[in-house]
């Protein structure tokens, strides 16, 4: 017999949007909830993202009169993905109106489309997009809630707090989360609280032992445990051990949190795993403390290996550019790679870079390196001076003409997304030959892992032989992504959470 601290009918482990989406959809339906969040601040990598989530065929694109639908998003995902997760893929975008309809039933969320292209061409794809957004948050609507938000990548990483204004992207999302959970009245909210190890009775998961101020505590889970705490993006061991590329200094997952243990406890019980070399690949600026800044939206410049030579369509969406990254990686010759820009932008970086280190400061700490000739630019950087020279040539020539021969940078409607109109016949090619000239090193990051334990379509936590463990269900990069090696659009990740969240939940409230 236990000696529980405290019970509750679900026991949520994380804080980010599936987390929380789970605890709503119990609380709501009048299931006592704690959550756990094993930092100060609530939200983990959800309160970073820009809050694109793909949720198709919902209210939200109905209100925007959007042509969007159930089967036509399932057209995509089986031209993408094939048959494999076939059930899963099914789960999701059947269940994706139902989430955002129990959603916005709470005053406090709402969403609205943006427009931003699915990432892939194949039957169903929609060029527009069908991602859905929370709208922006004044703090003063969530009150003391508002300062339990994880503060934005920029602030975090610095250690400053979130400037006065609107909570906006992945900030407003998990601020409006926090706000219909709390609205419930069910459900308890803790932080510093780390999962250490499942409790199991009779082959039932009943409950889990944390350790949160300094004492251990044993919480009773009547109906269940939902782990969504993020994958093993920031455990350099466990990433080593799953032979996942790139490093855990260069992920864009909070630092200290997403470290496996939710995995590591599900594997201690008998959760058979999956996919755990896999992550949601980008392209990182390479930061003067060793970390990375996620890279995206390039509209300029141009990348090449240690060979002086490009290799890939810079503008690919982020997941695909990673993927090239480490596909084309022979003994280091892509990561790191360098982003070849001139002083188009006054020496900023073509792209959006998140956090924005100052210019001057990456110069200073020789992570970019700037000179007035490609020939001194190469010498700076170890690359072959005729082969740069050459690379840049054949690039400035595509773009006079408006034709990438040979990445295809701009025939896609993603490439040209972020790029500001350039009087040329394709906006994302603009010649590089405004000197003085720079290098910034380009690294493999990742919004975090994507492999981790297997579940089915309800989020059940699943053995070796298929069998489901009693009690215990997983989500978000705490699973096994049902998108394989491929990120089909924008907020998939986030949508899979919320949605395999949602029906973990509701298996439980059985």
């Amino acid at each position: 017999m236990q000696d529980w601290t405290s019970e509750c009918d679900v026991l949520v482990v994380g804080s980010g949007g599936g987390a929380l989406t789970g605890a709503y959809t119990a609380a709501a339906q009048g299931l006592t909830t704690i959550v756990l969040e094993k930092t100060d601040r609530f939200g983990g990598t959800s309160a970073y993202s820009g809050a694109s989530i793909w949720l198709p065929g919902t209210q939200v694109q109905e209100r925007a009169g959007l042509p969007d639908s159930t089967e036509n998003a399932r057209t995509y995902l089986r031209a993408l993905l094939g048959d494999a997760e076939s059930e899963r893929q099914d789960a999701y975008v059947e269940t994706a109106p139902a989430v955002v309809a129990l959603l916005e039933q709470n005053p406090n969320i709402e969403f609205e489309f943006r427009a931003f292209p699915d990432y892939y061409k194949a039957e169903g794809r929609m060029d527009t997009g069908r991602s859905i957004n929370p709208l922006d948050l004044d703090p003063a609507d969530i009150g003391d809630l508002a300062g339990k938000v994880r503060p934005e990548l920029d602030q975090d990483r610095t250690g400053q707090d979130h400037a006065p204004g609107p909570m906006i992207g992945g900030r407003a999302l998990i601020g409006r989360l926090l706000a219909a959970v709390q609205s419930t009245g069910k459900a308890e909210l803790r932080t510093e609280s780390v999962l250490t190890s499942l409790i199991v009775e009779d082959g039932r998961v009943v409950g889990a032992e944390v350790e949160s101020g300094g004492e251990t505590q044993r919480i009773k889970a009547n109906r269940g445990v939902l782990m969504a705490a993020g994958g093993i993006e920031g455990n350099a061991e466990m990433r080593e051990q799953a032979g996942t590329p790139g490093k855990a200094i260069w992920s864009m997952g909070p630092f200290g949190a997403n470290t496996g243990d939710a995995i590591s406890a599900g594997i201690a019980v008998g959760g058979a795993t999956a996919l755990l070399d896999q992550a949601w690949f980008c392209p990182g600026v390479e930061q003067p403390d060793g970390s990375a800044a996620f890279m995206v939206g390039v509209r300029g410049g141009l990348v090449v290996d240690s060979a002086g030579e490009r290799y890939l369509n810079e503008s690919l969406p982020y997941d695909q550019f990673g993927r090239a990254m480490d596909a084309h990686d022979d003994n280091g010759s892509a990561v790191p790679s360098f982003m070849i820009f001139d002083s188009r932008e006054s020496g900023g970086l073509p792209a959006i870079c998140i956090p924005n280190t100052a210019p001057a400061k990456h110069l200073e700490a020789g992570t970019w390196v700037g000179a007035d000739t490609l020939e001194e630019l190469a010498a700076k950087t170890g690359l072959p001076a005729d082969a740069l020279r050459s690379t840049v040539e054949k690039f400035n020539d595509a773009a006079k003409l408006g034709v990438d021969e040979e990445f295809h940078r701009g025939e896609d409607p993603y490439d040209a997304f972020f790029c500001p109109p350039n009087g040329g016949a394709n906006a994302a090619l603009t010649a590089i030959e405004n000197g003085p000239f720079y290098a910034a090193r380009i690294v493999l990051s990742d919004l975090g892992t994507k492999g981790g334990l297997v579940t089915d379509v309800n989020g059940r936590v699943l053995r070796a032989d298929g069998s489901a463990i009693d009690g215990l269900y997983a989500a978000g990069n705490t699973s096994a992504s049902l998108s394989g090696r491929f990120y089909p659009g924008p907020g998939v990740p986030l949508g899979t959470a919320m949605v395999f969240s949602y029906r973990a939940a509701q298996d439980m409230a059985k």
